[in-house]
């Protein structure tokens, strides 16, 4: 509970502080404002780079979880495209009318994987009753919030159906998002934890320990759109070059995959 309610209360500052940051509105030559999942993070800077640098404009980048910046942005903060971890959060703003609905694309996928220090003896194999519990001894396992984070969602919907939830449930120390779970394992608060594949490659000192069957889990699908509102040229031009094969390669480099490969 600790957790989650420090986690909680990050995600009510950070919520404050997004609409603080850009104020109510947005002149037309200011630059692209892009609000993207936290785990998008080093792939949708290193693709804002690449479009600056090809003659494409500034690009400024927001990273927090999809459930922050969704409702960030029916609160009015400025945002120009929005690239969410789940389809839900997306289809929670087209219900609302705040995207162009013409606009939204299922960009890239990710991978569900168990994730502990390098240095762990943790080894098991993920299936329908596999001892994970056991294997965590006393310890805990960090993953987002299934309330509401997307990380969480497909985790807690992996873990049910392999019949683990009931005894993962109380060793689980919920994290605002995916890149706060990673965290908790980095810093050797947990023993473990659940998090996209693509989380995995940015820390050295930790290893994935087994990926989730991909039937265990819905499809982890990122789609993007442009705001409600916001569809000026250089928003359409961004949209068209992270939809497009430079933006999608970028993606690949990061350890996303095309969803074609999901199951």
């Amino acid at each position: 509970m600790r957790h989650r309610t420090c986690d909680v209360l990050r995600a009510v500052a950070c919520a404050g502080a997004l609409l603080c940051l850009f104020g109510a509105t947005a002149d037309a030559d200011e630059p692209v404002t892009l609000f993207a999942a936290a785990s998008t993070t080093e792939a949708v800077t290193a693709a804002a780079a690449a479009f600056a640098a090809e003659g494409g404009g500034p690009v400024r980048t927001v990273f927090a979880g999809s459930s922050t910046l969704a409702q960030q942005i029916l609160r009015g903060a400025p945002a120009d495209l929005f690239l969410s971890a789940n389809t839900a959060w997306m289809d929670h703003l087209a219900a609302r009318g705040a995207i162009e609905a013409g606009s939204r694309v299922d960009l890239v996928g990710n991978r569900l994987v168990l994730v502990a220090p390098a240095d762990s003896s943790l080894d098991i194999a993920l299936g329908p009753g596999s001892g994970l519990a056991a294997a965590l001894g006393e310890r805990r396992l960090a993953m987002a919030d299934p309330a509401h984070v997307p990380a969480g969602l497909y985790a807690k919907d992996a873990l049910q159906r392999l019949g683990l939830w009931r005894k993962i449930e109380p060793k689980a120390a919920f994290a605002g998002n995916v890149r706060a779970a990673l965290a908790l394992v980095e810093r050797g608060e947990v023993a473990a934890g659940i998090v996209y594949a693509t989380d995995v490659r940015i820390v050295p000192r930790l290893r994935a320990v087994a990926e989730f069957p991909q039937e265990s889990h819905g499809t982890i699908a990122y789609p993007l759109a442009i705001v409600a509102g916001r569809d000026r040229p250089p928003v359409a031009a961004l949209h068209r070059f992270l939809t497009g094969p430079r933006g999608r390669a970028i993606f690949r480099a990061h350890g996303f995959v095309p969803l074609d490969t999901q199951g």
